[in-house]
């Protein structure tokens, strides 16, 4: 049996080759030996770690999920002020949408690129990385409420909104359709930022 560094490092040596021959060849038209010969690995040594190609796309669909929460989950556990954890968290959630839909023609580009053209499979890696992602934006929200830098009536409805708008993110960009809404992705950025941030502090005082 290879040591465990050893076995680590081939199983992400063929999740790569997989990833790349699905980008460009489609999930459907790529199989076993293909991966097996692209990897220079032989048939018995694909099925030491994977059962079958199945297996491999789902594993290849769980560490593409991962590689977007990594991001979120980075940003959670840092020091910064919470404020900052919020504007940070959100840069980085409009700039996940534009490699994700911008850059998906390109096999190097870091995320869902395999799946530009299959809505469903996209789909399938975005709820799983949506699941993922909403308990550290909870938990963003929860420790500003604790800290003080939100309020906590205000802020407790946010990651149901953030939710909402993030879906009407997604499906603009996917769709492409800025112009038939007046829109631009930049003003789309601004304005969602703007307002959600906002949306922590308290409203202010009656006149």
């Amino acid at each position: 049996m290879p040591s465990s560094a050893i076995a680590a490092k081939t199983r992400e040596r063929l999740l790569d080759v997989a990833r790349q021959l699905f980008a460009s060849n489609g999930v459907e038209r790529t199989t076993m030996n293909d991966i097996a010969a692209a990897s220079d690995k032989g048939r018995r040594t694909i099925y030491t770690y994977f059962k079958n190609k199945k297996e491999i796309y789902d594993a290849v669909v769980e560490r593409e999920a991962e590689s977007i929460v990594a991001r979120f989950r980075d940003i959670v556990e840092s020091d910064m002020p919470a404020r900052d954890k919020l504007l940070h968290y959100l840069e980085v959630r409009f700039d996940i949408v534009d490699e994700t839909i911008r850059s998906s023609s390109s096999v190097s580009s870091g995320l869902l690129s395999f799946l530009s053209l299959d809505h469903v499979r996209l789909e399938r890696i975005r709820v799983l990385a949506v699941e993922k992602e909403r308990h550290l934006f909870n938990r963003l929200i929860a420790e500003g409420i604790a800290s003080g830098d939100f309020d906590e009536v205000r802020a407790s409805s946010l990651p149901a909104v953030y939710q909402m708008v993030f879906k009407g993110v997604d499906f603009t960009h996917a769709h492409d359709n800025f112009a038939e809404l007046g829109l631009t992705p930049e003003a789309i950025r601004r304005d969602v930022i703007a307002l959600m941030c906002s949306h922590v502090s308290p409203l202010p005082p009656a006149q």
